[in-house]
């Protein structure tokens, strides 16, 4: 089962969509199996880290834009070079285990999308695959 979800993003920001892969494996029923969670785009990204401390973000934020910063040597004609580099960095998609009918993921972790060239309407896909 594939399910599709959209979001508004802001310039360089970290969405919580753990609800959006958790909605989709209980409107697909699967008790045991796997949920990939995909980012179509090529400046943005999906990660899993922590979500009980929102500084985790701020600071995953600031790391990136130091390992990655705007360079006026970049040739790339959209000037988001930097951006296409985090999201390399980052990934574009994760997978989680389904158990139960709930997704395994640790008592700290959340599933994030990571804009780095917003603001911008932004897709996301979360397949589901039974065991």
């Amino acid at each position: 089962m594939l399910y599709n979800y959209s979001l508004q993003t802001k310039k360089e920001s970290f969405h919580n969509i753990t609800s959006y892969a958790q909605k989709s494996v209980s409107i697909s029923e699967v008790k045991n199996g796997l949920c990939v969670i995909f980012c179509p785009h090529t400046t943005a990204g999906i990660t899993i880290n922590e979500n009980a401390d929102p500084d985790v973000v701020k600071d995953m934020l600031y790391g990136l834009e130091k390992a990655y910063p705007d360079r006026k040597e970049f040739q790339h004609f959209e000037g988001n070079s930097s951006a296409h580099l985090k999201a390399t960095a980052v990934g574009s998609s994760v997978t989680v285990i389904i158990e139960n009918g709930k997704l395994l993921l640790g008592t700290w972790q959340g599933i994030y999308f990571c804009e780095f060239d917003g603001p911008r309407t932004r897709k996301f896909y979360v397949k589901i695959l039974s065991q």
